[in-house]
């Protein structure tokens, strides 16, 4: 019988918070036993506190949950953690130092020079970063580990086949995300109605800085950057759920489109081999239409955990150029989180 492990969710009620207990519903491995929001949710069941937004109806496991604070100590495990950028920082330490791995798909840590900023089919091989994080820092039992931003998550995965096998020297990426990534209630209607957005806050210097960390190499108690160059422009579109990456790429070494295509509809990792519950059978699935992807048509493949690449091409300015698409509340958040815990476990690490 395969072993139950308790789970907490910090940030419950966010839409994130909602992705990760749909996600988690009769999951193998998890049971959610512990949910905590901010103030105005403590106190309350699930079902008081939250007002679901996904489709779908709210789990009946979860509704009689009382909310808690986002502090230890909490009935789990190990916590997942999608609490806003401001009390995440702090809140995640606490739970770290308090011996509880914390999973988490928020922003603060993530850049930590001994934190893990994992996918696991592009860099399993960073969570020997927990040791290291474990000794400096003092946590016994705890940890903290991430996930990438929703739109880095989805432009790496689909970097990583090609850097893997022709270098990569420089990338340009222009993206189109959803309203989803902005959370509930988001963008304004009046905003975001017959308009695009050319701004999303340190949403380029995440994508910029992020892709590095992950195509790094570790080197002992450090991350080795590539040498590559990251251009990121960024802009918020009248989409509900998925986010789309315009890429452009200089090779180190050339390869033709067929050899390009070749290995990215290829690829495989770790996750696949290992057979993790949430590992999608296709990580990159490679669409040859001309019009493809398209958010509403290919956000849903791999049950959300798929990157669909299309319109794979010569480029006039760089060496080649393709279109990327990710779910980004799935394989971008809460998905990515699970995945990562379900890595953890394989590799004896919860």
């Amino acid at each position: 019988m395969t072993k139950k492990y308790r789970v907490g969710i910090l940030g419950a009620t966010g839409v994130v918070g909602q992705r990760f207990i749909q996600l988690l519903q009769n999951h193998p491995q998890f049971e959610v036993t512990a949910l905590a929001a901010s103030d105005r949710s403590q106190g309350k069941t699930y079902s008081e506190a939250c007002t679901w937004r996904l489709p779908g109806d709210m789990p009946e496991q979860v509704k009689q949950i009382v909310v808690q604070p986002p502090a230890p100590p909490l009935d789990c495990n190990f916590v997942f953690s999608s609490l806003p950028t401001d009390v995440a920082k702090d809140a995640e330490e606490n739970f770290a130092r308090a011996g509880y791995p914390v999973i988490s798909n928020s922003s603060p840590h993530r850049m930590g020079a001994d934190i893990p900023l994992l996918i696991p089919e592009v860099n399993p091989e960073h969570i020997a970063l927990i040791d290291f994080q474990q000794k400096t820092r003092g946590y016994e039992r705890g940890y903290i580990v991430t996930n990438p931003n929703c739109s880095a998550i989805a432009i790496v995965m689909a970097l990583a086949p090609l850097h893997a096998k022709f270098g990569i020297t420089s990338c340009v990426v222009t993206t189109m995300q959803a309203l989803s990534g902005a959370g509930y209630p988001g963008v304004a209607s009046l905003d975001a109605t017959d308009n695009v957005i050319p701004f999303i806050g340190g949403e380029e210097e995440k994508i910029e800085a992020e892709t590095l960390k992950l195509l790094g190499r570790i080197n002992g108690s450090t991350i080795d950057a590539p040498a590559m160059t990251v251009s990121a422009q960024c802009n918020r579109v009248n989409v509900t759920d998925g986010h789309m990456a315009s890429i452009r790429v200089s090779l180190s070494n050339k390869g033709s489109v067929d050899e390009i295509r070749a290995a990215l509809s290829s690829f495989t990792a770790d996750p696949q081999q290992l057979k993790l519950h949430s590992a999608p059978a296709k990580p990159i699935i490679v669409r040859n239409e001309n019009d493809r992807p398209q958010p509403r048509l290919d956000r849903d493949s791999g049950n959300g955990m798929s990157v669909t690449v299309g319109r794979i091409m010569p480029d006039n300015v760089l060496d080649y150029r393709f279109v990327a698409l990710g779910h980004n509340t799935i394989r971008g958040a809460a998905g990515a989180a699970i995945l990562n815990a379900e890595l953890l476990i394989a590799m004896n690490k919860l």
